[in-house]
Order: structure tokens, then C-alpha cells, then sequence
């Protein structure tokens, strides 16, 4: 029995039969979405973005880009807009494999790396996603407590040891949903997305009054008298590009259940940059006018809304605090490692089993953090640095992976792929690519020696940018050399 591939208007259908059934690079989980699978609209993918976008780093951005960008308030904004504008690019164009076959991220990277050696880039993805995953349900594990301490005076009086039930409380949670699946997603972020909104207008207005909004975005840069604009500019808006260089990897696992490629298109355009700016702005107008509110600078929101002398309010907006980083952590933190962890063994792993492992790994990585909150170790490591620094600078390194990903679907393999040969070891697709895998070691390679090397150290500072560019040029070059022997041999024998 042979499963094959059925065109149906602009997608393609796999139709499953035994051979791909007991194939050990199969698994239900992993299978492209059927047709009617594919219900995500414009809209849905639009409060997608603006449940992910809705965050407590997306909040602090503005502050990061003036405290270690040296940018003013006004440039700080100006570069978050720039940077997700940019990001649209690799969003849109590796979501369109997903779309047209239905397949989630690791199966397409199979194509550009190989049926194995897909699992180099997709660990790494999946790596830095556990560590958002911790960092965030650390953030949502702080809002459960603070909630349950504004009714209860009995778990108040818990204090660090509140806070570590309350990561698991959250951590159970965001299990619960990405266990359910896609559709449980989907009715998340939409559920999601007005509470947002209305969660951030409340904060505006409450801050309104108390701090003169020209006087915020005039806020002066901090860099030093005289120095180019140009270095502090490139520097922030490649942190901001890596701040989202994750999804633009894996967009494939959200793509392949949308209606059409104009509906994933359109739903970015509308759900990301605007989304992203304008969380962004509060974050700067809030922190600048927390002094005011609270008597003492707060840079998180959470922090700022507990400090509140109202236990009723401060229990309504963590239960929206709650639901903002639930929106967040499922769909950009648990989906992708989840599917990234199965394509290591799909026979063994699958989407229950990718879920447990991703939250596993993120308590590990959190787990200094959760001792020290329980007063059994004392580190020096905050959750802030590993967000702003490790996180961040390893997000750079993604790049090549998004370059090689779009040259070899649109240039390469010009938007055709092998449906059952992607989940057919040992046919169309080799174990491992080395046209992919090269130009993916060479420019992290390069990354590398620049971290310590002056003279190309702006290949490090622009990494997403340079990255991306050299590993898809080298990737290009490549692939096109590999296939030259075969195009001559089919000429000859035409």
C-alpha cells in the first residue's frame, strides 16, 4: 500500500497509508493538517500575534533599547516599529510551506538539512524556546501568586514559597492547553486578544494625569555626546529582530492550519508591528510614570499592578496578567519545541509526551531561580540577565537558519516539496544535507571569532542580519552546485 500526495486547489493532502504509517519519520502529530483542519482566518491569526505580542518582555523593550542601546525614547519605538516590520519578511515567506503542504517546522526543514540532520537546528530552536518558556512562567507564576494574595491573606503570608507554587500552578496550565491541541490554542488567543487590549488600555488610563506624555517621548538618548546614531541604531534593531527570530523559524507549526496564504499574510500585517509598538510605548510610558504611581521606578508591569492599594483591582488584572502570559508561552514557547522534540523520534515522542519534555526542561532551566525564591541558594543570576543577555544574543544565532529555510523553498526547490518523501527516510531527501548544514556552520562559525575579534566584531553586533545573509547566499551556491550534475545527466539523456 503507497500513501501519495493529492493536490486540492492551491494545497496539497496527504493521503496516509501503511507504508507511512509504520515509516519511523511518521507520526500523527507531525502529518500535514488536513483540509479541513485549515481554519485559522486573517483574524484568528491576527489574535495569534496580539496574544504572543502582549507580554512582559514585549513591555520592557523600550527600556532595554535606552538602558543598553543608548537610544532616546522616541529612537527606541521608532527601532521596535523598523524591527518588526522587518521580521514580516521571514514571517510571511516561511509561512507559505506551511500553508500550501499543511506541514509543521521540523518536516519542512527536512528539505534543507536532511532527514536527520534536521535535528541540529531544530534543538536548537527548541532549546531557546524551553528558556522562554521558563522565563515566562516564572513572570505567569508571579501574577498566579499575586493574585491569590490579594484574596487570601493566608497565601500572602507565603512569600517566595507562594511564588514557586504559583510557577507550577501556571506551569500546569500551559500544559493543559498545548495537550489539547491547535484548536484549544486557537480559542485561547482569541479569547485572549480583547482582554489584552482592554487590560493595556486600563493601564494607560490609569497612568494618565500623572506623567506628561511629551515630556516621556522626548526623553534624551543616554549615549555619549557626539557618537553615531547609526551603531546604537543597528545594535538595537538586530536585539529586536532576535527577539522574535524564533517564530520566524517555526511560523510553519501556526501557517498549517490557515485558510490561505492571504489570510496568513494579512493576519501578520495586522496582528505583529502595530501590536508590538504600541505594547511597547505603555511599557516606556508606565515605567516613566511609576515613580508617581508607586512611589519608586517599576520596570514590569506585574510588579507595577501588585504595588496597587486595591485588592480588587490587583486580583482582576493578574487574572488578565495570567491570561496574557498563558497567550504567550503555549503558541511561541510549547508548540515548537513540542513538534521539534517529536522529529528526534516521532515513533516514541509524540505531542503529549514533546509537551512534558519542553516543561520539564523548563523547570530545569529555571530551577536556580525557583530554589533561591525558596531561600535554599543564593545566586546572583537573575531572570532579567538571562533574558536580556544569553537569551537574546543566542536568538542571533538563529539567523542563518531563517536565510537557508527561504532559499531553499522559493529558489532551490521553487515552492514544490515531496510530501511523502519528507516523512520517507532514505528516498528523495538524504539523511543529512550538507548544502545546509555547511552554510549553517559557517556563519555561526564566523559569529564565533567576531565575538572576540575587533576588526569583524559588526558581524556579531548585526548577527540576526549578517547570519541570515551568509547563510543564505552560501546556501545558494551550494544547493545550485549539488544539482548541476543531476540537471547535466537529465539534459544528456533528453
Amino acid at each position: 500500500m503507497t500513501s501519495k500526495s493529492i493536490k486540492k486547489g492551491d494545497f496539497y493532502e496527504l493521503e496516509v497509508d501503511s507504508d507511512l504509517q509504520y515509516s519511523t519519520a511518521y507520526n500523527d502529530d507531525l502529518a500535514p493538517t488536513k483540509l479541513s483542519e485549515r481554519t485559522w482566518s486573517k483574524w484568528n491569526i491576527a489574535a495569534l500575534w496580539v496574544g504572543m505580542a502582549i507580554c512582559v518582555p514585549s513591555y520592557t523593550l523600550g527600556g532595554v533599547l535606552t538602558a543598553y542601546f543608548g537610544l532616546s525614547v522616541m529612537e527606541a519605538l521608532l527601532t521596535i516599529l523598523i524591527a518588526n516590520l522587518i521580521l514580516l519578511i521571514p514571517l510571511t515567506l516561511n509561512a507559505y510551506p506551511g500553508t500550501k503542504f499543511g506541514i509543521p517546522f521540523p518536516v519542512l526543514l527536512r528539505s534543507s538539512f536532511g532527514m536527520v540532520g534536521s535535528n541540529i537546528p531544530c534543538l536548537i530552536r527548541g532549546l531557546v524556546a524551553c528558556g522562554w518558556f521558563g522565563i515566562q512562567t516564572m513572570f505567569g507564576g508571579m501574577a498566579v501568586h499575586l493574585f491569590l494574595s490579594a484574596i487570601s491573606s493566608s497565601w500572602a503570608s507565603l512569600g517566595g514559597t507562594g511564588e514557586v507554587l504559583g510557577f507550577f500552578i501556571f506551569w500546569a496550565l500551559n500544559m493543559y492547553v498545548v495537550i489539547r491541541g491547535s484548536e484549544s490554542i486557537k480559542w485561547m488567543e482569541t479569547l485572549a486578544a480583547p482582554l489584552l487590549l482592554a487590560v493595556s488600555i486600563g493601564l494607560l488610563v490609569w497612568a494618565s494625569g500623572k506623567v506628561s506624555l511629551v515630556e516621556v517621548l522626548s526623553t534624551p538618548a543616554t549615549r555619549a555626546v557626539g557618537s553615531s546614531f547609526w551603531g546604537y541604531f543597528f545594535g538595537g534593531l538586530t536585539a529586536m529582530v532576535g527577539f522574535w527570530a524564533t517564530l520566524s523559524l517555526n511560523i510553519p507549526d501556526f501557517s498549517r492550519y490557515a485558510k490561505s496564504q492571504k489570510d496568513q499574510v494579512i493576519g501578520q500585517i495586522i496582528g505583529l508591528p502595530l501590536t508590538m509598538f504600541l505594547f511597547a510605548s505603555l511599557g516606556v510610558i508606565l515605567t516613566a510614570a511609576s515613580p508617581t504611581l508607586v512611589g519608586a521606578t517599576v520596570s514590569d508591569p506585574i510588579s507595577l499592578i501588585g504595588k496597587i492599594h486595591s485588592p480588587f483591582w490587583v486580583a482582576i488584572a493578574m487574572v488578565l496578567i495570567v491570561i496574557a502570559t498563558l497567550s504567550t508561552n503555549t503558541a511561541a514557547n510549547v508548540v515548537s519545541p513540542t513538534n521539534d522534540f517529536q522529529n528526534i523520534a516521532p515513533k516514541y515522542i509524540n505531542q503529549t509526551r514533546g509537551a512534558l519534555l519542553t516543561g520539564f526542561i523548563g523547570i530545569a532551566l529555571m530551577s536556580w531561580e525557583l530554589l533561591k525564591k525558596l531561600g535554599w541558594v543564593q545566586s546572583d543570576v537573575s531572570v532579567e540577565g538571562m533574558y536580556s543577555n544569553w537569551l537574546l544574543g543566542y536568538s542571533s544565532l538563529l539567523g542563518p537558519i531563517a536565510g537557508i529555510m527561504i532559499v531553499d523553498y522559493f529558489l532551490i526547490k521553487r515552492q514544490h516539496l515531496d510530501l511523502v518523501a519528507l516523512y520517507t527516510p532514505n528516498s528523495l531527501y538524504p539523511n543529512f544535507n550538507s548544502s545546509g548544514l555547511i552554510a549553517f556552520a559557517l556563519p555561526v562559525l564566523i559569529t564565533l571569532i567576531a565575538v572576540n575579534t575587533p576588526t569583524i566584531g559588526w558581524f556579531y553586533h548585526y548577527g540576526w542580519f549578517t547570519g541570515a545573509a551568509t547563510g543564505a547566499i552560501v546556501y545558494f551556491f551550494l544547493a545550485n552546485a549539488k544539482q548541476s550534475p543531476s540537471r547535466q545527466a537529465k539534459a544528456v539523456q533528453s
